[in-house]
């Protein structure tokens, strides 16, 4: 079992899993149920620089640009509904593969078509982000979210970051009422 984060908490990674070279980072969710209509929600991750922006648009992971230029980040596909137990979309990045002028990779997630179907984090029940060894299905750390989001439509779960030679994890747990491009934007990603 791995550690349960807090907002703003961290882990290293590396010292849980001596080794370590791929993770799989697993979102999940359940949909409101007042009225029984599904949202779809969409996993992303960024690769940033130092700076804390976007290393190139290609580096904008998520189900239309599934895969960074360098392989080392990749998405596993598009869950339209959230049914069902466990992850409801996976990323996973290959950290001894990720090139050096990548220090962290932000993990987000954005309601689709929020503003036109009036919905928010706020209807969204047991929302996650775990970080699984790819090597041996170790989950190291996970981070439920729990936070009152009424507004937000897209959501920085949480990011992978380079310290020294190190990798670590935070739950960041940041929301945003502009959607997706809010984030984006925020990133540096030329939308």
């Amino acid at each position: 079992m791995g550690v349960n984060l807090t907002k703003g908490g961290n882990v290293s990674l590396t010292k849980a899993a001596p080794g370590l070279s791929v993770v799989t980072l697993g979102l999940g969710w359940d949909a409101r149920t007042t009225d029984g209509s599904s949202f779809d929600l969409d996993a992303s991750a960024l690769g940033l620089g130092a700076d804390g922006k976007i290393v190139s648009n290609e580096h904008f992971v998520f189900y239309n640009n599934k895969r960074s230029p360098d392989g080392a980040i990749e998405h596993g596909g598009d869950n339209l509904t959230g049914e069902g137990s466990g992850d409801d979309e996976v990323i996973t990045v290959n950290v001894a593969a990720v090139p050096p002028n990548i220090d962290k990779v932000a993990v987000a997630v954005s309601i689709y078509d929020a503003d036109t179907k009036g919905l928010s984090f706020g209807q969204v029940r047991n929302a996650y982000i775990r970080v699984v060894n790819q090597a041996d299905q170790v989950e190291l750390a996970r981070y439920d979210l729990s936070e009152d989001a009424s507004t937000e439509t897209a959501m920085v779960f949480g990011e992978l970051y380079r310290n020294g030679a190190e990798w670590k994890f935070r739950a960041i747990g940041q929301g945003y009422a502009s959607g997706l491009s809010g984030i984006a934007q925020d990133f540096g990603v030329t939308v």
